[in-house]
């Protein structure tokens, strides 16, 4: 599958079966976020697993839903890291946002499937159930596993506005 194929056939899955995802997946997936690029390759972010029976019993205190998976990944940019340009701008959660597509496609190309989890979880809870993401900035939650047998992406996500809205060429 090429990138656009692979780009076209990800879609939000909020329905993920219960069969276990090989370990091999989960190291794949997490090498695409570690070669994301970032300014100046800082690297200003962290990828934290959610899968242990405990870890995962305690994210349910932040996020509404997991939408059935056993592992979720979480992203976040941390801004004392990361590179500042010169008028003030932090690029922390412009990286973690890369490496978070990166995370978000690769679940894709090893045949799993995920949400990119955004507004559904309390980020204050998140960060009081586990401390050590208090310094970062979260962009991301992504629940990965299969696709649940009846799992289709949603009637809009084919629909895309006209290109000369959203290219201008200057």
């Amino acid at each position: 599958m090429n990138f656009l194929e692979l780009a076209k056939a990800r879609y939000s899955c909020r329905k993920i079966s219960d069969k276990p995802v090989e370990q091999e997946k989960i190291n794949k997936i997490i090498q695409a976020g570690l070669i994301a690029p970032t300014a100046k390759n800082l690297q200003p972010f962290r990828i934290w697993v959610v899968n242990t029976p405990e870890s995962f019993e305690k994210l349910k205190g932040a996020l509404h839903t997991p939408f059935g998976a056993k592992t979720v990944l979480i992203i976040g940019g941390n801004k004392k890291e990361a590179f500042t340009r010169a008028d003030g701008f932090n690029f922390a959660v412009i990286d973690a946002t890369i490496v978070a597509t990166h995370v978000m496609l690769a679940v894709e190309d090893v045949g799993l499937a995920t949400t990119w989890v955004g507004g559904t979880y309390d980020d204050s809870k998140l960060k009081e159930i586990f401390p050590e993401m208090k310094d970062y900035e979260i962009v991301a939650l992504f629940p990965i596993g299969y696709a649940g047998d009846d799992s289709k992406p949603s009637p809009r996500h084919d629909e895309i506005r006209p290109t000369d809205e959203l290219v201008i060429n200057l």
